[in-house]
């Protein structure tokens, strides 16, 4: 096989070299590069208070993020991650048939370099926030499958948060609780 192409669609580990130099790796960031380069972007994003995005696409290469781009789309950060993705995955199959159909020349990346640092379980708490606001969002930047659910832990308990919506004063959430096993149990 010799491909013209090859489309990585939400793809967070590293291709190895031998394919990334040896085809045309396109891959499709949710940042207006090189502004959110690096892991966990929606989430950095919504903690950054942005609303609105756009999906780069760009070839891929050794460093993380950082090749020429193909094209970029606006995208809105609206709704849970989940409806969040699919969303992506409309405008990354739009744009693959634009590159393919235009044989689109990638340019290099230009701007200020930010880079966003991969998120960890452990950073899902929400016992630190101050606001419904942040709450929701929290809730909803996490509400995807493979990604672990904003979480509150109290006593025996772990309580994990779901499906938010936001109601005038208050938010609500479909709550799951399981009792916290430690490792020495």
């Amino acid at each position: 096989m010799n491909p013209r192409f090859i489309f990585f669609l939400h793809w967070s580990w590293k291709v190895p070299d031998e394919i990334v130099s040896g085809f045309e790796c396109v891959c499709f960031h949710m940042t207006d590069v090189p502004y959110g380069r690096g892991g966990s972007p929606l989430q950095n994003l919504i903690l950054r208070g942005h609303s609105e995005t756009k999906i780069s696409a760009l070839r891929m290469t050794a460093e993380f993020d950082a090749g020429p781009v193909y094209c970029k789309e606006p995208m809105s950060l609206e709704g849970a991650a989940e409806d969040i993705y699919v969303r992506a995955g409309e405008i990354a199959a739009r744009m693959i048939a634009r590159i393919i159909r235009e044989q689109i020349a990638p340019v290099p990346q230009t701007g200020e370099t930010v880079i966003f640092k991969r998120r960890k379980p452990e950073q899902s708490n929400v016992a630190g926030l101050k606001s419904l606001s942040q709450l929701y969002d929290f809730i909803r930047m996490l509400d995807a499958e493979e990604y672990p659910r904003a979480f509150l832990e109290a006593g025996a308990f772990r309580f994990e948060f779901s499906r938010a919506q936001r109601v005038v004063d208050r938010v609500v959430a479909q709550v799951t609780v399981t009792p916290i096993t430690r490792d020495n149990e």
